[in-house]
């Protein structure tokens, strides 16, 4: 494999595996994509290097992720997630992930599916960037306002623009990759 890829995974092996299978990919599958959302809310404030690594155990804490379940916490499995070391025990992140799931919930039910309303921000298309350096790379974009907004407006929390941005990044919306790296032409 050419070694050549983007600068910010270093020498972290979750983050070069996370580089190399996942960011940037077009990703259409509702399940997934709230995975990430949830991630990404999860991220805010903290790295990605430890959101990786607590991936696992918050995919179990969180029922895989699965909207359905998550809109059915209650105050005793709140306590349950915050009493969990193996994840973040933030309760304003606890308490967006179900509010989250409502949302998630109410977006499928009016689009059909989750995938439908978050593609429309860009046509449905990927948006190819040339990045030469990691410092040309933005934290957000008069797009991902848009979506923050439209989201907010939909009840979600932990949405704002840098934090959408990182999810369009994340879900291939966006090609981020620096063009040097080797998953750039891959994904265009």
């Amino acid at each position: 494999m050419n070694s050549k890829r983007c600068d910010w995974p270093n020498n972290n092996e979750l983050m070069i595996q996370y580089h190399d299978t996942e960011w940037g990919v077009p990703l259409h599958d509702d399940n997934k994509l709230f995975e990430f959302l949830v991630l990404d809310a999860f991220q805010a404030g903290l790295s990605w290097a430890i959101i990786l690594k607590k991936r696992e155990n918050l995919r179990n804490a969180f029922d895989n992720f699965e909207p359905i379940k998550i809109v059915q916490y209650d105050d005793n499995k709140i306590q349950e997630l915050l009493n969990d070391t193996g994840i973040i025990r933030n309760k304003l992140k606890i308490n967006a992930t179900i509010a989250n799931a409502k949302a998630f919930l109410e977006v499928k039910k009016e689009f059909g599916s989750f995938d439908k309303y978050i593609w429309q921000f860009s046509d449905n298309k990927i948006i190819v960037n040339s990045w030469k350096t990691l410092e040309e790379l933005p934290a957000k974009t008069p797009l991902s306002d848009t979506m923050s907004k439209d989201m907010q407006n939909r009840g979600f929390r932990f949405v704002g623009s840098t934090i959408c941005y990182a999810f369009m990044q994340a879900i291939g919306m966006v090609n981020d990759h620096l063009i040097r790296c080797f998953r750039y032409k891959e994904l265009v």
